[in-house]
């Protein structure tokens, strides 16, 4: 069997390195604070929710949640925002996305305040991550990726890379943070041809393409490295990623599992960005 890629233990390793953070920060006067905004009560967010403020609690980040109702307006959710971007007290935002279609996003995205936000829904953040400027903040989600091929210490300089997916939520940012890497990357989706062939070239392949267990052991070539972006509920009320890791873990060389995997350092990720900003924000 391959060997398991943990992200528990990545998650570990940032959550001691972000509590001496914010030790030092505390001892400046200093208090970092994770302001999250949700609309209605979406399952999937109140999910996420909870394991922020889990994370955050542990690393002794103060965390708010601003809930609004589902119908509010688009001028009285940027009047909100607007409100969170001018408190100096806050030092991160946090949107939880997709917003009620009565929102638009594009509209939204253009008003949350850059230096504080957190999970890259600003088009300048999304211009720095492309520019491979590190003041910026990439999408937490595709940091997380980051963070466990620099904890197993798997070289990327040269590496043959497949990123499964395009979205601006992983495939397209975590393929700009690998390039900074100097990984050789290929960015595959619903229209390439020969998917599986492109796939199992790979020295390594990263997946977040939102179809349960669709990639099997066809894509994978022997030995490669895999990351799972993917979280879904399988026909058994499961949790399971977007690779079948019983039908890869043998050929794999590694592999991360769902859960436990990317999903569980992401949080972990977003207190670092909280930290970032801060520090960003006091000089």
């Amino acid at each position: 069997m391959s060997e398991l890629l943990s992200g528990k233990l990545v998650a570990e390793s940032i959550k001691e390195e972000t509590v001496r953070a914010v030790e030092e920060l505390k001892k400046r006067g200093v208090e970092p604070k994770l302001k999250i905004i949700r609309v209605g009560e979406n399952p999937s967010d109140l999910s996420y929710e909870r394991g922020a403020l889990k994370r955050m609690a542990g690393c002794d980040i103060k965390t708010e949640v601003l809930e609004l109702d589902q119908g509010i307006s688009q001028d009285d959710f940027i009047a909100e925002l607007e409100l969170v971007n001018k408190d100096d007290s806050v030092h991160g935002i946090l949107i939880f996305r997709p917003l009620p279609k009565h929102i638009d996003e594009n509209v939204v995205k253009y008003v949350v305040a850059p230096e504080k936000d957190v999970d890259c829904f600003s088009p300048i953040n999304v211009a720095k991550v492309m520019e491979g400027d590190r003041s910026g903040f990439a999408p937490c989600t595709p940091s997380a990726v980051m963070e466990i091929l620099g904890h197993y210490n798997i070289d990327l300089n040269g590496a043959n890379t497949v990123v499964l997916g395009r979205s601006m939520v992983v495939g397209k940012p975590v393929s700009m943070l690998l390039l900074k890497e100097n990984a050789t990357v290929t960015i595959c989706h619903s229209k390439t041809k020969d998917l599986s062939k492109v796939a199992a070239a790979a020295d390594i392949l990263i997946v977040g393409i939102g179809r349960a267990k669709m990639v099997n052991s066809q894509y994978v070539k022997e030995g490669a490295i895999v990351l799972d972006v993917g979280i879904n509920v399988d026909e058994n009320g499961k949790l399971c990623g977007d690779v079948d890791f019983e039908d890869c873990k043998n050929k794999a060389g590694m592999i991360t599992p769902v859960p436990g995997g990317v999903g569980s350092v992401t949080t972990s990720v977003l207190a670092k960005h909280v930290i970032k900003a801060c520090k960003l924000q006091i000089g």
